[in-house]
């Protein structure tokens, strides 16, 4: 009995090793890095869609139901093949899959992130002539926190 309680206590605390080193910002950027240069989406406009949505804690669940680091729905995450959100790795590779089709769809930054924070389809039907100040705000954001990425990236 011993025996098995000294494997489930040490069990756990690798778990728990484990978990807390997949969480360290430096590892949450190399898998954001990783999926933006396998889906061709700049790895500095990935980094400004987690700055606004979560400021990189990927435990943060939304009133309105997003999850994760990347805040995925869950259709979207489903859509785009993550099972859970809370799996870090997962939910990056999901947002950036999304990231990267709604780049396919819209070309332009701005709509790109208007349609991650308000949806495709409704950004498809009103463009740049939303009104919601909830989605101009994000934007704005999303579009502070790329610049200050690309600067600092020139700076280095």
């Amino acid at each position: 009995m011993k025996r098995w309680a000294c494997v489930l206590i040490c069990g756990a605390s690798v778990c728990a090793a484990q978990t807390s080193a997949d969480t360290q910002p430096q590892r949450l950027a190399e898998w954001a890095d990783y999926y933006a240069t396998r889906y061709g989406v700049p790895f500095e406009f990935v980094a400004a869609i987690v700055d606004v949505e979560t400021a990189w804690q990927p435990y943060v669940v939304s009133d309105k139901g997003a999850a994760g680091l990347m805040q995925l729905m869950p259709a979207t995450a489903y859509r785009f093949g993550v099972r859970n959100r809370f799996r870090i790795e997962e939910n990056i590779q999901g947002g950036v899959a999304y990231l990267a089709f709604l780049m396919q769809e819209f070309r332009d930054l701005r709509l790109v992130a208007a349609a991650y924070y308000a949806g495709e389809r409704r950004i498809a039907k009103i463009g740049l002539k939303c009104a919601d100040p909830n989605v101009t705000r994000y934007v704005s954001e999303v579009q502070r926190a790329y610049r200050n990425r690309i600067e600092r990236k020139r700076n280095q």
